[in-house]
């Protein structure tokens, strides 16, 4: 599976580096401007993420290989997805290598994945999510589940991304999960 990871400047960066260092598939990182000041700010800045990553592209790249169509990948996930980025993204503007490569996952009926980590939400922020999920996006709000008894602020990022993890399709990549899982 080929995975185009988009960091933008939300508030979560752990999420982010903790998706690439427990994934196992191909993944492609593009970072935003901010996202790119987010990573210095609440993690070791982007030299782990490089280091991670299948390729590393910046914003202003956009002429790197996922803003294109003919480039292949199974699914893109932002994590973490500021609403600047989903309004953007719902209203058709592809000014940035991120926005412009949600644009091509729409248009080539890809599967995206918004993990926002802005809250409250206003209407207009509602309504571009609905916009996009009646399109097929997923919109997963960064809600880490306490049912695992957390003990850390890691094991709730952890729990968060073992969820992006499972519905990408990607389940061997996710620890253990609720413990009434299985269908009886």
């Amino acid at each position: 599976m080929k995975i185009i990871l988009g960091i933008t400047g939300a508030s979560g960066a752990p999420y982010a580096v903790d998706f690439l260092r427990r994934s196992r598939a191909d993944v492609c990182t593009l970072v935003s401007g901010w996202g790119e000041k987010l990573l210095a700010e609440e993690a070791e800045g982007a030299a782990e993420v490089r280091q991670l990553s299948k390729a590393c592209f910046f914003d202003q790249q956009l002429d790197a290989p996922p803003a294109s169509g003919s480039n292949v990948f199974d699914v893109m996930v932002i994590l973490p997805c500021t609403i600047s980025t989903l309004a953007k993204i719902a209203g058709g503007v592809a000014d940035t290598l991120v926005t412009r490569t949600a644009a091509v996952a729409l248009k080539e009926q890809r599967r995206l994945v918004l993990c926002l980590r802005e809250t409250p939400l206003s209407a207009v922020s509602l309504e571009s999510a609905l916009k996009l999920s009646r399109l097929g996006v997923t919109i997963m709000p960064a809600c880490p589940p306490f049912y695992g008894s957390p003990e850390s602020a890691d094991d709730l990022v952890r729990a968060f991304v073992d969820k992006v993890f499972r519905v990408i399709g990607r389940p061997d990549d996710a620890g253990p999960g609720w413990k009434n899982e299985e269908l009886t």
